[in-house]
């Protein structure tokens, strides 16, 4: 029989039948990505071969071929890494300029990723009900900037309502993940697409003005205008993995685009003369923040090799 995993709960998996009945799996034997240690080798989004078995759950005895997929570096082991989502249209990421404060290297980070695995990125600005005048002034900055690199993105507030019928149209006839930190509001605006469902959100912590994290686990939901979507864990950091760093550059859009203006086809656009990178980020081409947030992203995994194959 073949499903899709629609939540993992790490032991226990739950799949969903072609024929459209959920069943509670467990994994038998040993999936890895070659090349890199997971700790969840079969994740939400993928599609699997099982068997039934005699207490009425199923085993997972295969792992079709992902089209794609979304990954970072496991938050409390350096060396293994954690699959966000397989088989996705697009990644939403949800950013907000306060309660909490999304970071431009955090975007960057997402985006990267993304361009790396073939995954289409739609930007949300959510909350925008909550910022005052200069706020404003430094979202329309945010969206400029990634708009001007070729990304899509809408300025919206679930608790007001505002472009919600934008974000269902993006959302139709796909499989979406959704990302960003705790409290950003991924299970609101789930709510709020789909009232049906009724995840549990829970408030910012005041103290720290952080998000407090409510999805423990990725689970995968059917919408009721026809999309799917899957919640994953809110995360704080994000860790770029299973990206050779001397093609990063190829996974920044407006970086891309200015390749062919280095003398050397070697040019990691740090040291080197005849850079067309360095040149467009002094003619203003490339933004600061992008240039800088590349660098950090090339310098924080030298030490170590995560460099790994697709299925």
């Amino acid at each position: 029989m073949k499903g899709r995993v629609y939540k993992s709960t790490g032991s226990w998996l739950e799949v969903k039948l072609e024929n459209g009945e959920s069943l509670p799996c467990k994994v038998k034997g040993k999936f890895r990505l070659k090349g890199i240690r997971s700790t969840n080798p079969i994740a939400v989004g993928d599609w699997v071969e099982i068997e039934r078995v005699d207490d009425g759950t199923g085993v997972v005895k295969k792992l079709i071929p992902r089209n794609n997929y979304l990954i970072r570096k496991s938050v409390n082991l350096s060396h293994r890494a954690q699959i966000l989502a397989s088989n996705i249209d697009q990644v939403i990421l949800l950013v907000t300029l306060k309660q909490p404060e999304t970071t431009l290297g955090f975007i960057d980070r997402i985006l990267c990723s993304a361009e790396a695995f073939h995954i289409t990125p739609v930007l949300l600005f959510n909350k925008i009900d909550l910022l005052e005048e200069e706020e404003m002034g430094r979202l329309a900055e945010w969206m400029e900037l990634y708009e001007q690199v070729g990304y899509r993105c809408e300025a919206i507030s679930v608790e007001k309502g505002v472009n919600l019928d934008v974000v269902k149209e993006l959302m139709t006839d796909k499989t979406s993940t959704i990302s960003g930190h705790s409290g950003a509001g991924k299970s609101s605006l789930i709510n709020a697409l789909d009232p049906n469902l009724d995840l549990k959100v829970k408030a910012i912590s005041t103290y720290h003005k952080q998000g407090v994290h409510t999805t423990t686990f990725a689970e995968m939901f059917d919408l009721d205008f026809g999309a799917q979507i899957i919640d994953t864990p809110g995360i704080r950091g994000f860790g770029v993995l299973d990206i050779d760093r001397s093609e990063l550059s190829h996974y920044f859009l407006e970086m891309r685009e200015l390749l062919s203006d280095c003398k050397f086809n070697n040019c990691q656009h740090i040291n080197e003369p005849g850079c067309g990178i360095k040149k467009g980020l002094v003619e203003g081409r490339v933004a600061e923040s992008r240039y800088f947030n590349y660098l950090d992203i090339y310098e924080e995994d030298k030490s170590e090799n995560y460099r790994g194959t697709d299925y």
